[in-house]
């Protein structure tokens, strides 16, 4: 059976997502017009950050394309964005201390992060053979193939659900210090939040697509069981 009814509130998710990713570039896009006062770029609120937590080795760069921003675990470098990096904008800024905000993790050891990082080689393995397996389980109706695809795919699905505390975190971190430090003034924390607001969303949208999947998978699981 290859429609289930969990597919209604899969389908109700996924448009979540779409709307969350055009809106995380709307909102990037309207506060990209509206200079920072500080009149910090991206790279030198991201640099300041680093260097006030003691964060002098790690390295901040360029990279083409948008919303392409990121901290890099095994190189310690945070890589922001052309339009991030270069102008400063609320959004500019709001990103770049989003993406520090990890490094401050990374310094702390923050048990998400942590975890994360320790599940990742688990997971790169899982999210490639977990299709493959729940499609040989549906075509042959072995139920055991399809339990352990339900493992492996149950592996990716921690995965994302641990990424959500791992960026709210560093968002909160982020606010935190731009207001305690100067980036920002009182009245640009409203954008600030609006930007980092939106980013998280997508991340729980992808979350929520992944945790009903899993949940459809192990009710056909319990179900060809019974049988």
């Amino acid at each position: 059976m290859f429609f289930h009814p969990m597919d209604f509130l899969i389908i109700i998710a996924f448009i979540l997502s779409i709307w969350a990713q055009f809106r995380v570039k709307g909102t990037f896009n309207k506060w990209s017009d509206v200079p920072v006062q500080s009149g910090m770029t991206g790279y030198e609120a991201a640099r300041r950050m680093l260097d006030s937590n003691g964060l002098y080795d790690v390295p901040v760069e360029p990279i083409p394309g948008a919303l392409t921003d990121h901290y890099d675990p095994i190189a310690r470098t945070v890589r922001l964005s052309e339009p991030v990096y270069y102008e400063s904008t609320i959004s500019a800024v709001s990103v770049a201390c989003h993406e520090v905000g990890h490094a401050i993790q990374h310094k702390v050891n923050y048990p998400m992060l942590v975890a994360r990082h320790r599940m990742f080689p688990v997971v790169n393995f899982a999210s490639g053979i977990a299709p493959l397996l729940l499609i040989a389980g549906f075509l042959f109706h072995w139920t055991g193939l399809l339990g352990l695809g339900i493992i492996f795919f149950s592996a990716a699905v921690a995965f994302q659900l641990v990424t959500l505390p791992v960026e709210f975190n560093a968002s909160n971190r982020a606010r935190d210090l731009m207001v305690a430090e100067g980036y920002i003034t009182n009245d640009e924390e409203r954008g600030v939040a609006k930007v980092l607001n939106a980013a998280a969303l997508t991340y729980v949208a992808a979350a929520l697509i992944s945790l009903l999947e899993l949940i459809k998978y192990i009710m056909i699981f319990t179900n060809r069981s019974d049988d």
